[in-house]
């Protein structure tokens, strides 16, 4: 046994005695054996209490200085959800995406695969642990084997349970014959088996990582080695075959298997719009607040919310700055650009309409709209944006002329025979350069600081999405960029019309304002 090994295996140990100490049934409540099969029976029945009973030294808080437990943590509804899918769905294609520290190797790697060995008919046989290396799948197989053989819980209530084999060797099997195995990220899973029993619960924990997802051939390569020799290993497709993580690249292993026909996939954000956490046991809204600011928006994203932002070639992060947004009177000038798409399917480009203000040598982008939408919800939202204007606020409204045909003026004639007037919308006649050409050219405006965003709206997901196209923008790239081409769109119409000595904007009638400024 080498020197690293040793120590990990001497770690271990410790692990195993203090599940020994944690799980001790001596103070337990005596039970009969009436007594004793119906607190088994109802454990298998409720996820929750299995956790709760079963697994104390996983859900509790103690303070790192003293070691004293400050308060016991109870499974989130997501944790007993994916429970109850994932047992209820004897074959089973999913993907969990969640955000780091909310225990997605503890549920599906530990919990939930005990549980199932469990039930009075078994409902696993042969599980297997993958991780981005044979090392990291065995140590999470190591979690299981200290569980199985060293909870006296589940000693007391199921057996003993040691059998053959260990984790270090990457695999081990129970006296009830169920086998467990560890394979690395392109390890050959062909022909795994105990028995006569093919794996009927196969776990990929954790996949991708950051070097892996900045090589699109190898995301490709390992995609299809999970596709074909990992899920081949079941009974042809005759099993429970998960993977967890989170987003950390949407050109990563977990985005393209989530994306795959026939795969449930449950999302699951740390905080919700409202900034509240989805785990409210495990953090508060304050704690929360803090981890955000202290990693950033790019990081909070990319590890807590599912949204990495890609670096491109043209904007950087450091360039996105935010500035409350001033009422709309004391602006120079307001321009409403909008850059549409004639589809509607998510497949499809955003449509974006962006609102700019100027400011002696600032630009604001006020309010904003960057959705996978039909062409009557940005209609809509244009209108709706219009009528909240203050009396006294004159905003000039453009999209590119040939967007302006008769697809899209239906819409808006439709929409204004309903509102009872026409919103007076008008085209972008000039002859453009090419799209990337055009958005390089006003980038320097961002670098050099003129350029700000509304802080009010940092959250949003129109503004998210808008700043992530923006950040993502290079040449030669497939990356969605209607916002930033709506921005140029704006921002080259402010600038001419600071330099014009008479700009005469088309007026309409609309109804009262709805006070939004």
């Amino acid at each position: 046994m080498n020197a690293d090994l040793k120590q990990r295996y001497a770690e271990w140990q410790e692990h195993c005695k203090r599940i020994q100490s944690i799980t001790d049934t001596s103070s337990l409540v005596s039970e009969t054996p009436v007594q004793k099969e119906k607190r088994i029976n109802r454990l298998r029945q409720n996820y929750a209490d299995f956790c709760e009973y079963y697994f104390p030294h996983f859900l509790t808080l103690t303070d790192k200085t003293t070691g004293e437990v400050i308060r016991t943590v109870h499974n989130a509804p997501f944790h007993n959800s994916a429970a109850l899918k994932v047992k209820n769905t004897p074959n089973l294609k999913a993907v969990f995406k969640w955000p780091r520290g909310h225990a997605k190797s503890t549920h599906f790697d530990i919990f939930l695969p005990l549980w199932m060995m469990f039930q009075k008919r078994r409902l696993i046989n042969v599980m297997v642990i993958v991780g981005k290396s044979e090392d990291s799948a065995r140590g999470l197989l190591s979690d299981v084997q200290a569980e199985l053989e060293y909870n006296q819980r589940l000693i007391a209530d199921f057996g003993e349970q040691k059998n053959l084999g260990n984790w270090q060797d990457g695999e081990f099997v129970t006296q009830q014959g169920v086998a467990f195995f560890a394979r690395g990220r392109g390890q050959s899973p062909r022909g795994l088996r105990y028995k006569e029993a093919r794996p009927d619960y196969i776990v990929i924990d954790d996949l991708d990582d950051d070097e892996l997802c900045r090589n699109e051939k190898r995301v490709n390569e390992l995609t299809d080695w999970v596709r074909e020799a990992l899920f081949g290993a079941l009974d042809v497709g005759r099993g429970r075959f998960i993977m967890v993580g989170n987003l950390i690249s949407k050109n990563s292993v977990l985005a393209k298997i989530a994306n795959t026909k026939g795969v449930y996939v449950s999302e699951i954000k740390a905080v919700d719009h409202n900034g509240e956490p989805v785990w409210k046991d495990k953090w508060t809204k304050e704690e929360a607040q803090e981890a955000a600011a202290f990693m950033g928006y790019r990081s909070w994203q990319k590890e807590m919310m599912h949204n990495p932002i890609i670096d491109g070639t043209i904007f950087r992060i450091e360039w996105i700055k935010y500035k409350k947004a001033l009422p709309l009177h004391k602006y120079e000038q307001l321009i409403c650009y909008t850059d549409p798409s004639f589809k509607s399917s998510k497949d499809n480009d955003y449509k974006a309409s962006r609102l700019w203000g100027k400011i002696g040598s600032e630009l604001h982008l006020i309010d904003c709209y960057v959705r996978q939408d039909t062409v009557s919800g940005m209609v809509r939202w244009l209108y709706n944006l219009y009528e909240s204007l203050p009396e006294n606020v004159v905003v000039s409204f453009f999209m590119e002329a040939n967007f302006l045909q008769d697809t899209i003026l239906d819409e808006f004639t439709a929409e204004g025979n309903i509102r009872g007037y026409q919103l007076p919308i008008m085209p972008d006649k000039r002859k453009k350069p090419e799209k990337i050409q055009r958005i390089e050219a006003v980038s320097p405006l961002w670098e050099r600081g003129f350029v700000y965003y509304n802080e009010s709206l940092k959250d949003s997901i129109d503004m998210q999405v808008g700043i992530e196209q923006t950040l993502a923008l290079q040449r030669g790239s497939n990356v969605h960029d209607d916002a930033p081409d709506a921005d140029e769109g704006a921002i080259w119409m402010l600038q001419r019309n600071s330099r014009q000595t008479e700009f005469k904007p088309r007026f309409g009638k609309r109804p009262s304002p709805k006070n939004k400024w």
